[in-house]
């Protein structure tokens, strides 16, 4: 049987610098239980340190985690990178940190905390997170391919880190999964701007625990997965995004 599922594919833990501290893996599953979401996106800027612990506490809270990542290219691109297990994440995530130079200032950046399910700080990751790889956005989503995973532009209405903002129009030939559009765009105007030959969804892009679920796209699935996901955003076998 289809379901519907409402998913926010693109939220941040307190990993990411620019992020607030309290966003915890824990405390982001939470928030997003109360407010009806379903399936959720960590996204992480060039890392997955948090997904471990989002996947843990998403198992006492009943809440679907999908393995991600926010790599940006060599060219600023930011591109999501969604699986539907941990194991190819992290081994996108070693090749990330092989390609990622530099080292966080957190006075200037923010700092990078690793956490716990159970809310307790493992550490700091002293890469610049924030900074950019030297893969090219090519490079990166034939990889995301290449492992399984969803590759998907991110905010590409922003005027900064978007496909369009850094290239100035989307490649044909880049293998992109979806268009992500951001919270202040609706799917109507969006249309209108771009008339995208790939599906758009929505995500909230949060960096605080209050934006969780402010922007959400609705599938209908049999179950949660990749694979029943990519079905969607392509119209397969009655799988679809819901408008």
């Amino acid at each position: 049987m289809l379901k519907n599922y409402k998913a926010d594919l693109h939220i941040h833990t307190c990993l990411s610098p620019c992020a607030e501290v309290r966003m915890s893996p824990a405390t982001i599953v939470k928030r997003a239980k109360v407010c009806g979401v379903n399936i959720i996106g960590i996204c992480d800027h060039n890392s997955a340190e948090n997904v471990p612990a989002a996947l843990e506490a998403a198992r006492r809270h009943g809440v679907h985690v999908l393995p991600g990542m926010e790599v940006t290219s060599s060219e600023e691109v930011h591109i999501l990178a969604l699986f539907g297990a941990q194991e190819p994440v992290l081994q996108l995530q070693e090749i990330v940190y092989q390609h990622l130079p530099g080292e966080n200032d957190e006075e200037t950046f923010g700092m990078q905390v690793i956490a716990n399910a159970a809310d307790e700080v493992l550490g700091f990751n002293q890469r610049l997170l924030i900074g950019a790889t030297t893969i090219r956005v090519e490079e990166i989503v034939n990889k995301i391919c290449s492992l399984g995973g969803l590759a998907i532009a991110a905010h590409i209405d922003r005027e900064s880190f978007s496909i369009i903002s850094q290239l100035g129009f989307i490649p044909d030939n880049l293998a992109l999964d979806a268009l992500e559009i951001s919270p202040a765009l609706s799917y109507e105007d969006a249309m209108r701007r771009y008339s995208p030959s790939l599906p758009l969804i929505h995500s909230s892009d949060a960096h605080k625990e209050d934006e969780i679920g402010r922007s959400c796209t609705h599938f209908l699935l049999e179950e949660v997965s990749i694979g029943e996901i990519r079905k969607a955003l392509r119209g397969q076998e009655g799988r679809i995004i819901l408008r």
